[in-house]
């Protein structure tokens, strides 16, 4: 007998997904706490399986199905999101359940078969189209670019549970399935990583939806993501939080973003450090060497200012510098202001690829860059201090305008 077992969100609704505890990178995310491929079984007239998991987890997720219904009853499967991690299982489902029906937007039907995963037998459902299951209907929304072009939400409308493919969720490994079960500080740090990773260049599409569900009056009672616990306890919380990153209003904090050879850039940092904290700034000194680019990305996420330091290597950034400011610009955070430092010892070309960099990312330079030759002096520690306090200053006083 398999240990898998559904469990019921609510009557005849089950999570009968799949827990990764080992997964560590997720296209470049650093995944530290391992993930969730989520998917849902609505047991009704019309069973309906909403998603599936990577097809490595293929069988853990037949498993849980069984411990509710044979999986031959499936009569719908819906495609929420098409990427592999959650259609990965759809070849199987439909090889093993035959359903009636396979259902996704317009673009999920062109993507799923762009994945070689069906052919031309999917149901296409427009936005606001419904669904009856029997005694349940569902209710599509097209969301588009959250965070794929195929994206859409499928909604429970008398029971209120909104599935919200990877909008709300996070990467996120534990025994536990639902939010009330876990400590909200652990949730809304998964959550903000998972939004500034994954969803902050689509701030302006987040916006347009969240409108949008509150001009159709969606209210769920419950949201239930693609990744991560079910939100049951309080779902506004995720709402409210994705409002408040979508508007990418700075606040006073600053990131500072280095890295180092022989410590003189690292000594830079330090008084850079100091004198954002003596400004009353919070800061967050990220040593890019013992740090993850979407750690950096996540805190970068409710900061106002960005301020990077790198030594010149072979008349280049240092490689660890290059790979983040790469990772960050594709991320398209706004409303930034920052500076640039760093040591040289002969040509110190790093500062003007710096300043290229923060320019393309629209963060706004407030100062010039504060240069070392070889070791920086008290002359160099000085000016990288008093760099510090201005730019807290001046975060300080846009964020009091």
């Amino acid at each position: 007998m398999t240990p898998f077992k559904a469990i019921e969100i609510t009557k005849d609704v089950y999570w009968v997904g799949a827990t990764d505890w080992t997964i560590r990178n997720f296209h470049g995310y650093a995944t530290h706490r391992g993930t969730t491929y989520n998917a849902y079984l609505i047991v009704d007239e019309k069973v309906t399986l909403i998603d599936t998991v990577k097809y490595d987890f293929r069988e853990e997720m037949f498993a849980r199905i069984a411990s509710v219904i044979d999986p031959r009853q499936i009569d719908y499967l819906i495609s929420n999101h098409s990427e592999l991690d959650h259609s990965g299982a759809i070849p199987y489902v439909k090889h093993l359940a035959q359903p009636e029906k396979i259902i996704a937007s317009k673009m999920g039907a062109l993507t799923l078969k762009e994945h070689n995963l069906v052919g031309d037998d999917v149901q296409v459902v427009k936005d606001g189209e419904t669904i009856n299951l029997g005694k349940k209907t569902l209710k599509f929304f097209d969301t588009k670019m959250l965070h794929w072009p195929d994206s859409m939400f499928s909604y429970l409308t008398d029971e209120r549970i909104l599935f919200s493919q990877d909008a709300f969720g996070m990467h996120l490994a534990t025994a536990e399935r639902f939010d009330d079960e876990l400590p909200f500080e652990l949730l809304r740090r998964e959550t903000a990583k998972y939004y500034a990773n994954i969803l902050l260049p689509y701030s302006p599409m987040v916006k347009k939806l969240l409108s949008k569900l509150s001009a159709e009056n969606v209210k769920p009672a419950m949201i239930a993501p693609d990744h991560g616990p079910v939100w049951r306890q309080d779902p506004s919380k995720p709402i409210e939080l994705y409002q408040h990153w979508a508007d990418q209003k700075p606040v006073n904090k600053a990131v500072v973003v280095y890295d180092t050879m022989w410590n003189s850039t690292g000594k830079m940092a330090q008084a850079i450090v100091d004198g954002l904290y003596e400004a009353g700034t919070e800061v967050v000194p990220m040593h890019m060497s013992s740090s993850h680019r979407s750690d950096a990305a996540t805190e970068i996420l409710e900061a106002g200012a960005l301020i990077v330091g790198s030594p010149t290597l072979n008349n280049n950034l240092f490689p660890t510098i290059a790979d983040t400011l790469v990772y960050l610009k594709g991320l398209r955070r706004t409303g930034l202001i920052g500076a640039v430092f760093g040591s040289y010892g002969w040509g110190g070309e790093a500062f003007k690829q710096l300043e290229e960099y923060l320019t393309d990312m629209k963060v706004e330079i407030v100062s010039a860059p504060v240069k070392a030759k070889y070791s920086p002096q008290d002359e160099d520690l000085q000016n990288c201090f008093t760099l510090g306090q201005n730019i807290g200053a001046e975060l300080a006083k846009r964020i009091n305008q």
